[in-house]
């Protein structure tokens, strides 16, 4: 409610108490009344716990999902910018940071934004929450209770596995719960544990979860080193695999957040320079395909290139994919193996691309990346391969940025001073 309505309404409110004190003050036995409405207060919200029944498991669930979905296409985006996939193409400078390689623990963007307006801190802490949330309230509930209880604490522990792991490929510290703050490894871990945890309640017939918490898992271990774990859990997912965040058109929030920046009327971003005409032995890579618009992006700086791998606001969004799958075993097994693995990955239907050459092929781990730079494209990895690679960032650091200052180093966000100031356990 507006502030001035509120002054209205407590104005009003308070003349009719006294008007009724005025009235009763001649009845005896009328102050108990007056002293009970004067002291009365309305319930504006209900308890979460009223909610958090065995009933409603169901729909926890569906609605820590939701929370992720949302958060994961901000951050696609978010990642995008600060990655060098994406230009900003708005005239909100609060989110030339992104792009610019330059958020401060201050900002309010990307610390405390919803995710339709791109934030990533807050909407991937929410999800993390609900997430986990639903996983600890299915483990308090019992089967008979709660039908099909093993799949729902499952599915809740695989997108809290994503959660985590977002957490831990963005930023370069977070605290969960108001807990010490974690390092990328500890998240990491705490990821891991959660995809465990989904693969040992996953039925055999449950492929999406099974498939989709193996990736998770062997990306999680990819990220901590751990090669050998990630090669055997990226080995038993199918290239066809595709875990994803669905989206539609019934409010903003379930919109696919590429195709609302980048290809709806109002553009916020625009296709970097390095993915514009990528090509493979001359011919473009079908793995990235874009268009130039011929015309100023919105910011009237930028020229508009428009991604054509989301067709609409309602295309869904990989979260994980047997593609994926099998260039983190490619990497894990190295180029005696490895070259084999991305070949056939590149002769795949649908892509058809020829072999490595001798000299990508001698180059093994900077063929890796230039792989999942194409393949993952527009898929929210390009941020942590870039740190966790030291790869070069383009454009380079000091490089003047056309809105404005200067490129910087920046290979992960900050922990919010938000998060600093609010939590105990970090001197708030």
């Amino acid at each position: 409610m507006h502030r001035a309505a509120r002054r209205r309404s407590g104005v009003r409110g308070v003349a009719r108490a006294a008007a009724l004190a005025w009235l009763c003050a001649a009845a005896a036995g009328c102050s108990d009344t007056v002293d009970r409405l004067l002291t009365a207060t309305t319930p504006s919200r209900l308890g979460e716990t009223a909610f958090l029944v065995p009933q409603n498991a169901p729909l926890l669930v569906a609605s820590a999902i939701a929370d992720f979905e949302c958060a994961y296409g901000a951050y696609v985006v978010a990642s995008g910018l600060a990655s060098g996939e994406l230009y900003d193409a708005s005239q909100t400078a609060s989110r030339w940071s992104y792009d610019r390689r330059e958020v401060l623990p201050a900002d309010a963007h990307y610390s405390t934004f919803g995710c339709e307006a791109i934030g990533v801190y807050t909407p991937i802490s929410t999800a993390r929450y609900t997430t986990d949330q639903a996983l600890q309230k299915l483990g308090e509930w019992t089967d008979a209770e709660v039908p099909n209880r093993a799949r729902l604490r499952a599915t809740a522990a695989l997108y809290a596995g994503y959660s985590y792991l977002l957490l831990a490929e963005g930023f370069c510290t977070a605290a969960v719960n108001l807990g010490p703050e974690l390092t990328t490894a500890q998240l990491l871990d705490s990821a891991e544990a959660r995809f465990t945890t989904a693969l040992g309640l996953v039925t055999a017939a449950d492929s999406t979860v099974r498939y989709g918490a193996s990736v998770g898992r062997a990306r999680a271990r990819l990220g901590k080193g751990n090669t050998a774990g990630a090669a055997s859990d990226a080995a038993t997912v199918p290239v066809s695999f595709v875990l994803n965040a669905t989206a539609d058109n019934n409010s903003g929030r379930r919109n696919n957040r590429v195709f609302a920046q980048n290809n709806a009327s109002n553009t916020g971003v625009t296709i970097a320079t390095p993915y514009r005409t990528l090509t493979v032995a001359g011919a473009p890579d079908p793995r990235v395909r874009v268009t130039n618009q011929n015309r100023l992006a919105g910011d009237q700086i930028n020229q508009l290139w428009t991604q054509n791998k989301y067709a609409s606001l309602t295309a869904s969004l990989p979260i994980a994919t047997g593609v994926e799958a099998q260039l983190i075993l490619a990497e894990a097994q190295g180029a005696a193996q490895g070259v084999a693995t991305l070949n056939a990955l590149r002769a795949r239907a649908g892509v058809a691309l020829p072999a490595l050459t001798a000299a990508e092929a001698a180059s093994f781990q900077a063929t890796v990346y230039e792989e999942r730079r194409r393949e993952l494209f527009l898929q929210g990895t390009r941020w942590f391969d870039e740190r966790r690679g030291n790869l070069t960032l383009d454009p380079a650091t000091g490089t003047q940025y056309p809105k404005g200052g200067s490129y910087g180093a920046q290979r992960c966000w900050p922990l919010p001073a938000v998060e600093r100031a609010a939590n105990p356990n970090l001197g708030g």
